[in-house]
């Protein structure tokens, strides 16, 4: 990728009319190294992300068979199993999945523990290092493969009619 040296403001075609806007060009004085480690920071973040959703899909899939045990319950008790539908109902319904925790506690020590810091400090980061702009590594990346010209690589986003808007 050509990413220009030494905190240099992208040139040539990066500054072309349909380059990227003045957000997504690094600002003067912030060198490849800052740019490619702010990039990491955001692709970790990134990750977690991922994780959250993840355990956001825990959370629901954990509550909506809690919530269909109900039916087994009842089942059970209409098939001539009360001993079987009470045991469901004492042992299982409502049941911590971690020792004093709901689904709905862990993802909120999730979020006050790990994921809230997390954002804070990458926003931080991205402020102090970069001026607050956002995604400069992607931004040079998407510079350096695009075809400039092409209505379908064009740095800014379009109005609709491949014209940079």
């Amino acid at each position: 990728m050509d990413i220009p040296k030494d905190g240099a403001e992208p040139t040539g075609d990066a500054l072309a009319p349909d380059g990227p806007d003045r957000a997504h060009r690094r600002p003067e004085g912030v060198g490849d190294a800052t740019v490619e480690a702010l990039g990491a920071l955001s692709k970790a973040l990134e990750t977690t992300e991922r994780a959250r959703g993840h355990l956001y899909s825990f959370h629901q899939l954990t509550g909506t068979a809690d919530l269909q045990l109900d039916e087994a319950v009842d089942l059970l008790r209409k098939a001539g199993h009360p001993e079987w539908a009470d045991k469901v109902r004492t042992e299982i319904l409502g049941r911590n999945v971690i020792p004093g925790h709901w689904t709905f506690q862990i993802v909120e020590a999730y979020d006050a523990t790990y994921h809230r810091p997390f954002t804070h400090l990458a926003r931080e980061a991205v402020n102090q290092l970069a001026q607050g702009r956002d995604h400069l590594y992607e931004a040079e990346m998407k510079e350096a493969r695009r075809t400039v010209g092409h209505p379908a690589h064009t740095a800014r986003p379009t109005d609709g009619d491949d014209r940079p808007g």
